[in-house]
């Protein structure tokens, strides 16, 4: 059934979503694997938004190209829920998402109750237009991200995870 958009088109029009990037660009010319030039960042989405964090929601998955690489996605199976953030990076970068999403939650006291997460890391390749190999994306772009989030109308286009993308 067709439907409408909301106001701002975007994942944001569901009440309680938050969405938040960093985006990192650096250099020009010819690549140089660790120095650039850099085109990529972190998307993050807080299905219920910060205040909300600690509260699982309904989930399913799905890999949105041939591979798909996403963290966290056999509890989605075994549970139907999410329980964290999800993080959007670059196809080497899904690890520090991972693992900066753990921090934040924890030093915020979120998901508090248990010992344990499985965030839900999902990778873009913007290797064409980006020095994937240099390893740029750092757990403090991850808190940005995490902590920009808000709700209402959001960038689009090339920025955060989807920074460097082509197609």
């Amino acid at each position: 059934m067709p439907g409408e958009p909301g106001p701002h088109n975007a994942i944001t029009d569901v009440a309680g979503v938050e969405v938040g990037v960093c985006t990192i660009v650096a250099g020009e010319g010819k690549l140089v694997v660790g120095q650039g030039p850099v085109r990529t960042g972190v998307t993050a989405i807080l299905p219920r938004g910060k205040k909300g964090a600690a509260v699982p929601c309904m989930a399913g998955y799905s890999s949105f190209n041939g591979n798909g690489e996403m963290t966290g996605t056999i509890w989605i199976e075994e549970a139907g829920e999410l329980q964290t953030p999800i993080t959007i990076t670059n196809t080497h970068s899904c690890g520090v998402t991972r693992d900066a999403t753990l921090q934040w939650m924890t030093r915020r006291g979120v998901g508090a109750g248990q010992d344990w997460g499985l965030p839900v890391a999902a990778e873009t390749y913007d290797g064409d237009l980006n020095d994937i190999n240099g390893f740029h994306v750092t757990a403090q772009h991850v808190f940005e991200a995490l902590d920009s989030a808000s709700s209402g109308p959001i960038a689009m286009g090339a920025v955060g995870g989807g920074t460097g993308m082509i197609c």
